[in-house]
């Protein structure tokens, strides 16, 4: 097949990666905690064509020697940006924002065979629901209604009668009782990513870590529990998507033009096969 087609098609599904992810961007920039993707090209591999004799060389040649045929492009890395979002002050108790980077909650998700694993975000719009084996308690659960961990990965209970929630910036939890009293949970597990390049998104701001064995890594490696005195938590706030619209359209422009001249490359190609069949 012609060199032209093979390199055109080629760049054209990997351009089509890029626009999805731009566009999955694009549909979460009101997602909270959410954090924006960035799809890397890379060269394919080119051929090398030697024509120019080696006798013929001179010293102060400053171009390499011969011709270098290119094979198209892919995308070799969607990368993660974990640059921090605007904290967006909302009041309301339970909305949690860090302030820090690579720090992210812990969540304990169940899959629908009853096994529960930990997953990741900085999404912190968290809620009170009932706790069916304890009527006298509450957990805090996410939106989806996943269940929050603390330091101890434990589900974090509140008392049921509870008239207010105080939460400091170590993720401690304090209960308002009706009499006055205050009752003490959590504190709220934190954690902190190293290698955050390493997390697999799970939809919206959620991610999971990978087989780090088959990585040769231990989990220690990449997370590791951060202490009261680390944490960043701002009660009443939620952080926003790190998503810039601006930027984002700018590159879905220029992917779509991209896209539309090798798809014109293609075209052009096969009207000049068409010529050349034609001939008598």
């Amino acid at each position: 097949m012609d060199r032209s087609l093979t390199t055109a098609s080629a760049a054209m599904g990997q351009i089509q990666t890029k626009i999805d992810v731009i566009a999955n961007n694009l549909s979460n920039v009101n997602t909270m905690g959410y954090k924006s993707k960035s799809a890397v090209f890379t060269s394919l591999l080119t051929q090398q064509i030697q024509n120019v004799p080696v006798d013929s060389d001179r010293a102060d040649r400053l171009t390499p020697k011969g011709i270098r045929i290119g094979t198209g492009s892919k995308v070799g890395d969607i990368q993660l940006i974990m640059v921090q979002g605007a904290i967006n002050q909302t009041d309301r108790p339970l909305d949690l924002a860090l302030t820090k980077p690579n720090q992210f909650f812990m969540i304990g998700v169940v899959d629908d065979k009853g096994r529960e694993s930990t997953q990741y975000t900085r999404n912190g719009a968290f809620y009170l629901q009932k706790d069916a084996s304890n009527p006298g308690q509450m957990i805090l659960v996410t939106a989806d209604g996943n269940a929050v961990l603390g330091s101890d990965h434990q589900r974090i209970q509140i008392p049921a009668g509870a008239t207010g929630i105080h939460i400091n910036a170590a993720g401690v939890i304090e209960s308002v009782m009706p009499d006055g009293s205050h009752v003490a949970a959590g504190p709220i597990g934190l954690v902190s990513i190293s290698r955050p390049q390493l997390l697999e998104s799970k939809g919206g701001s959620y991610f999971s870590l990978p087989n780090l064995q088959s990585l040769g890594l231990g989990l220690n490696d990449v997370r590791k529990l951060i202490g009261l005195q680390n944490a960043a938590i701002q009660q009443g706030a939620l952080e926003a998507s790190n998503v810039d619209v601006t930027q984002e359209l700018t590159d879905l422009v220029a992917a779509e033009r991209s896209y539309q001249f090798n798809a014109r490359a293609i075209s052009i190609s096969d009207q000049m096969m068409g010529l050349v069949n034609s001939l008598r």
